[in-house]
């Protein structure tokens, strides 16, 4: 650890929040809440559904670690408000996070790059008719992928594979936003992989391949079971890791993240051909989640990791002389 936690302030972990992903952050933020007091940092739990984020600025705290997972905190308004109120915090950035968050707008931006994302057709709550509907499996083919755009945490989502089943699918996902994605399935090993640091200095920690039960890494198995498999090594063939790394980072600079991140990767099982799902710029602190796994494979404790990502905490239009812009 470089900087001496008495150095960091009074450090906000915001955690909670209005999401569907709200009890997913609550576990998270007081596992990022426990591991920086334990290294002695003045930490403090604070829940913007509870509190005003003035509050923030009044009681003065000095930096934020965000640990809000989906809207109202993965996707850039949260961010606008820090900005504003002129307190550093982790992770990205405004812009960066509300496209991330976004996964029609991360395929725009991906595919404008030439990066590989699987293919997709994009309905929208109220424009779309039942033969449009059915005409989405003539696009992509079956089995595919229907979610909402802006959900974490597999939340919504549903894997079709009977034409018959197409309806009911986007009319979960339309409950929880008015985008829906339907999506070209990839099948194949399924991995993810960490990025820690901004633009040059930005870092790939290792893959981790996820082997979830009949293939079905959703909500449930993702917090609250231990049947899904988490392969650190990953153990995929030689060379392919360093690819993905590399496709990740790619990604990452594209989309103008900084301070850390998760992607989401689907690899052909025929032509072994990796293509990026998403990016989560706000990823799970849990004790099943999958950024301090892969921190620890490299060698770093999840308390390390919480006091790296903390050094990390910027603003993206930084004040000067001390006052706010």
């Amino acid at each position: 650890m470089n900087a001496h936690p008495s150095s960091f302030g009074k450090v906000a972990v915001l955690m909670g929040g209005r999401s569907a992903e709200r009890e997913i952050s609550l576990m998270s933020g007081q596992g990022v809440l426990q591991a920086l007091r334990s290294q002695g940092v003045d930490a403090h739990a604070f829940d913007p559904a509870e509190r005003d984020l003035g509050d923030l600025r009044k009681e003065g705290f000095a930096r934020c670690f965000i640990a809000l997972h989906g809207r109202f905190g993965e996707d850039g308004t949260v961010q606008g408000a820090l900005e504003l109120l002129g307190i550093p915090y982790t992770g990205s950035g405004v812009m960066a996070s509300s496209m991330a968050i976004d996964k029609v707008m991360t395929k725009r931006v991906l595919l404008s790059e030439n990066l590989p994302t699987p293919r997709y057709v994009l309905l929208r709550r109220g424009g779309y008719s039942a033969a449009e509907v059915n005409a989405v499996a003539d696009t992509l083919g079956l089995p595919l992928i229907v979610k909402p755009a802006r959900e974490g945490s597999s939340l919504g989502l549903t894997k079709v594979t009977e034409r018959a089943d197409m309806a009911a699918a986007v009319a979960l996902a339309e409950k929880m936003d008015a985008d829906i994605l339907c999506e070209q399935f990839v099948s194949g090993d399924e991995v993810t992989c960490p990025v820690l640091g901004t633009g040059a200095q930005a870092r790939a920690l290792p893959v981790i391949r996820i082997v979830a039960p009949e293939g079905n890494y959703d909500y449930q198995n993702k917090y609250f079971t231990d049947t899904t498999q988490y392969l650190v090594p990953c153990g995929l063939p030689d060379g392919e890791e360093q690819a993905i790394q590399q496709l990740v980072l790619q990604a990452f600079r594209t989309l103008n993240c900084r301070g850390w991140a998760r992607a989401d990767v689907m690899i052909d099982q025929a032509t072994r051909k990796p293509y990026l799902l998403e990016i989560n710029t706000s990823p799970g602190m849990t004790g099943h989640s999958l950024v301090p796994m892969s921190a620890r494979a490299a060698g770093i404790s999840y308390e390390d990791l919480c006091v790296q990502l903390l050094q990390t905490a910027a603003l993206d239009c930084q004040p000067r002389d001390g006052t706010l812009l």
